[in-house]
């Protein structure tokens, strides 16, 4: 598939991809929408930012359209989970892009906000329903959302919903689903939980794997700069103010951390915002769209906060805390360096951080460029060298799912005959 026009997809969701510029898919669109649409399960290894919403949302619309299944109050037709409210409100605004020539009802879920509106909307009946699992899990309890008619099942970057402890939530929604559907599964990593969960979701799935051979850390330039406590906020306001400097993310590792960074910037004359758990999604949102827009260069924000975000052009990340956890480090500094393009990562480091840097190297599997090897450190009241590294030397059996495929081998037949018969199994029980 070396064109989007190439594939049989229906007239008004090419029409969209073409006025958005679309015309040769990335690796994982052109490797995962034929079986897709072909209704086959889906096992895709591809990291943020390599198309993947495309990948998913094209073969549902496909569906959507040309076999139009009907609607019912409180039981969408398709689900699509993902970890974060961010990554969440992103599909949904690239699943309205991709049908803005179709008439289709869709549905975005997420917790931080009131859910009356949400529950209005489920009500009246949806097609696509992207949520995260937390308030998914709400409704259902609450008896505002019915899966039993769901017939094509999306989780998006599983890595990160075990990383964020969503998998008893994710056992309890997937119970729910009926075994006669499709499921399209992505994950950037395929760790030994993750293959346990597909194999249990999955039938008889296509693999994917376009994870590229360069590991996305290795595409970002690092560097360590050892600094006293005192001496980060003037650290990061040099660097915040270089030439080369575009937009950048600033990690920290509290909450209250983050609200403080960002007056002490402004107060130096550096816009910026703050988004972690305790701001309101309005106010998380904003910050988002105006650091996506430019109008404001640097966002401040916590781990989970940040997970999900995938905003283009962003040139730098800063680790103004160093992460208590190391897998954190790959997944702050994987902000840049986006789809195979360079980025810079920064990060400050302070005696009692010691320990979290050595466990970053050895999960990266290389040391990381010290700027300033013969730093010494003010700890604890005494002059001490920083224990620094040496420097690098930059060297389920569901027979459902094949009727399934064998009606969309056939869809060339009468309309009535691409109903699927899902739907009627479903309403049956």
């Amino acid at each position: 598939m070396n064109k989007f026009d190439s594939i049989q997809l229906a007239p008004p969701i090419q029409k969209a991809l073409k006025s958005l510029g679309y015309e040769t898919p990335t690796p994982v669109q052109a490797q995962a929408i034929p079986p897709a649409v072909a209704g086959q399960d889906v096992l895709g290894c591809a990291q943020t930012g390599t198309g993947k919403t495309a990948a998913f949302a094209l073969p549902i619309l496909d569906y959507l359209e040309n076999d139009r299944p009907e609607i019912i109050p409180n039981q969408p037709t398709t689900l699509v989970l993902a970890p974060t409210r961010e990554l969440a409100i992103q599909i949904g605004d690239s699943f309205r892009d991709y049908a803005k020539h179709l008439r289709i009802r869709l549905a975005v879920i997420h917790g931080g906000v009131n859910q009356v509106p949400q529950v209005k909307q489920v009500r009246r009946g949806v097609d696509v329903l992207v949520a995260t699992p937390g308030r998914l899990l709400d409704l259902m309890n609450q008896g505002h959302i019915d899966l039993s008619g769901v017939e094509i099942f999306v989780l998006d970057e599983a890595d990160r919903m075990l990383d964020m402890g969503f998998l008893p939530a994710l056992k309890k929604i997937i119970a729910d689903l009926p075994k006669n559907r499709q499921s399209l599964f992505f994950s950037a990593t395929m760790p030994p939980k993750i293959q346990s969960l597909a194999g249990e979701l999955l039938f008889n799935p296509v693999s994917i794997d376009v994870t590229p051979k360069t590991k996305s850390v290795d595409l970002i330039r690092q560097s360590i700069r050892y600094v006293r406590r005192e001496e980060k906020l003037d650290c990061l306001h040099r660097r915040l103010t270089e030439p080369n400097m575009d937009r950048a993310i600033v990690f920290t590792r509290t909450k209250h951390g983050a609200n403080a960074l960002v007056r002490k910037l402004d107060r130096q004359g550096v816009v910026a915002a703050a988004i972690h758990g305790n701001k309101s999604q309005s106010a998380r949102q904003r910050a988002l769209d105006a650091f996506r827009d430019k109008k404001i260069s640097v966002l401040v924000a916590t781990d989970v906060a940040a997970r999900g975000i995938d905003i283009a052009g962003v040139s730098h990340v800063i680790n103004f805390d160093m992460p208590v956890e190391a897998e954190s480090y790959v997944h702050r500094i994987g902000r840049t360096g986006r789809a195979g393009c360079d980025g810079i990562a920064i990060s400050f480091c302070t005696a009692d951080e010691i320990d979290e840097l050595r466990s970053i190297e050895k999960l990266i599997g290389r040391k990381i460029d010290i700027e300033n090897p013969d730093a010494k450190f003010r700890h604890d009241g005494a002059s001490a060298d920083a224990g620094k590294p040496a420097r690098s030397s930059r060297s389920g059996n569901r027979s459902g799912g094949q009727a399934r495929q064998n009606r969309r081998r056939n869809r060339s037949g009468s309309t009535s005959g691409r109903k699927r018969q899902s739907r009627s199994a479903a309403m049956a029980r």
